[in-house]
C-alpha cells in the first residue's frame, strides 16, 4: 500500500514531542515507524494519555525505505507496520521477535479470514492492521466499456487516458494477472511475456503515476487508473463520476500488520500499543481517517451501514477469493528489476 506524508504542522508536533521525550530517561517510552497519513493523529495522545507512555514516531514512504533502515540497525524501533510480503522478508531473515499475545487481548478482535496468511501462517509475529484491494478506478462519463478485466488497460480507445502504477511489483502484477499467471511468479518465461505485454500498452500510457493518480483522476484528466481500494474511496467521495472495479481474473489483496523488530528496546510497551491499537473503538477512528479497511470485528461492526456494504472497501468474500498477497520472490527480484528496466530502455 501506497500513503502520502502527513501534513508540515502534524510532523512539527511529532517532532517537538520527540525532543520532549528525549529529555526525559525514565518515561515508558515506545518507538513507532509506521507510513505516513496512516495512524487518526488524535490516537497517538489517546494512548499517551491512557499509559503514561510516550511515543516516538518516525514515518517512511515504502516497504523497502523501512526494510533499509531496520536492518542497518541505526534506529531501535519497536513497532513496524509493514506489508505481508516485508513481513515474510524479514522472517526470513530472523529480523522480527514473536509476540506474547497475553499483552494484547484485544488482538482476539480480528477477523480470522485474515489470519493463518502465508506471511505468518501461525500468527506469532503479526497482527494486522489494515487492508485492501488493487483495481481500476474510472471515469463512468469517459470509460463507455465494462471494466471487468484488465485487458480494458490494453483498449486503444482510450490511448494517452491510462493511468499506471510507478510500482514495479504491481504494475508487473497485473500484466501476469491479465495472461492468466499468478502475480506471485518468478517463472523467467512468464516475467518476459508480462514485459512483452507491458511494452505492446506502453503508447497507451498517459504516465506511471503513485500519489498524483488521485488528483488527476479527481479532476477528470484521465480515464482510467490503476490504485488501492482505500485511496479509490477517498477519490470517490471527491468525484461523483469515478467508479472502482476489482476485475473478475482476481488482483492483489494486500495486508499490513504491525510487528516487532528484534531490535527493540520496549517489547511490553510495543505490546501494550499494539493492543491499543487493536481495541475496537480505536481501530474505528484509524480505519474511518484513513479509508483503508480495517480486519478488526469489532470495529467493523461500528461502521455505518453505508460504508459496510460499499463493495469498493469491503467487497463479497468471492472478490478476495479471487485475489492473492504478495509474497517474498527472493532473489527472483532481480527478474522484476529487470523487466521494469528493460521497459523503460527506450
Amino acid at each position: 500500500m501506497k500513503k502520502s506524508l502527513w501534513g508540515l504542522a502534524f510532523m512539527g508536533l511529532l517532532f517537538c514531542g520527540m525532543l520532549t521525550g528525549c529529555g526525559d530517561s525514565d518515561q515508558p517510552m515506545v518507538y513507532v515507524y509506521n507510513w505516513g497519513d496512516y495512524i487518526d493523529e488524535d490516537v497517538i495522545d489517546m494512548f499517551e494519555e491512557e499509559t503514561g507512555i510516550k511515543v516516538r514516531y518516525e514515518m517512511y514512504d515504502t516497504n523497502e525505505d523501512m526494510y533499509v533502515k531496520v536492518k542497518a540497525g541505526g534506529n531501535a524501533y519497536d513497532v513496524l507496520i509493514p506489508s505481508d510480503y516485508m513481513i515474510e522478508k524479514m522472517l526470513k531473515e530472523d529480523m522480527l521477535l514473536e509476540l506474547n499475545y497475553d499483552n494484547i487481548p484485544n488482538a482476539s478482535q480480528t477477523d480470522p479470514k485474515f489470519l493463518n496468511q502465508p506471511y505468518d501462517p501461525d500468527n506469532k509475529y503479526s497482527i494486522p492492521y489494515m487492508w485492501c484491494t488493487l483495481g481500476i478506478i474510472y471515469d463512468a462519463n469517459m470509460v463507455t466499456d465494462p471494466v471487468d478485466t484488465w485487458e480494458v488497460l490494453w483498449n486503444e480507445k482510450y490511448a494517452k487516458e491510462i493511468i499506471m502504477l510507478d510500482s514495479p511489483r504491481d504494475t508487473i502484477g497485473i500484466a501476469l494477472k491479465a495472461l492468466g499467471y499468478s502475480m506471485n511468479s518468478i517463472n523467467p518465461a512468464e516475467l518476459e511475456a508480462a514485459k512483452v505485454k507491458l511494452q505492446e500498452q506502453r503508447p497507451l500510457v498517459l504516465a506511471y503515476l503513485v500519489d498524483q493518480s488521485k488528483e488527476k483522476m479527481i479532476s477528470g484528466e484521465a480515464a482510467m487508473a490503476i490504485t488501492w481500494s482505500g485511496d479509490a474511496i477517498t477519490m470517490m467521495e471527491q468525484n461523483e463520476n469515478l467508479r472502482y472495479s476489482v476485475p473478475k481474473q482476481g488482483s492483489n489483496y494486500s495486508i499490513d500488520a504491525m510487528v516487532i523488530p528484534k531490535t527493540a528496546q520496549n517489547k511490553e510497551n510495543a505490546e501494550a500499543f499494539i493492543n491499543f491499537m487493536c481495541r475496537p473503538d480505536i481501530a474505528l477512528k484509524n480505519t474511518e481517517y484513513i479509508r483503508y479497511s480495517t480486519p478488526n470485528m469489532g470495529a467493523f461492526e461500528l461502521l455505518p451501514d453505508e460504508i459496510k456494504n460499499d463493495g469498493a472497501g469491503y467487497p463479497e468474500d468471492s472478490v478476495i477469493e479471487e485475489c492473492e498477497v504478495y509474497l517474498d520472490p527472493g532473489e527472483a527480484i532481480a527478474l522484476y528489476d529487470q523487466v521494469w528496466t528493460e521497459l523503460f530502455a527506450d
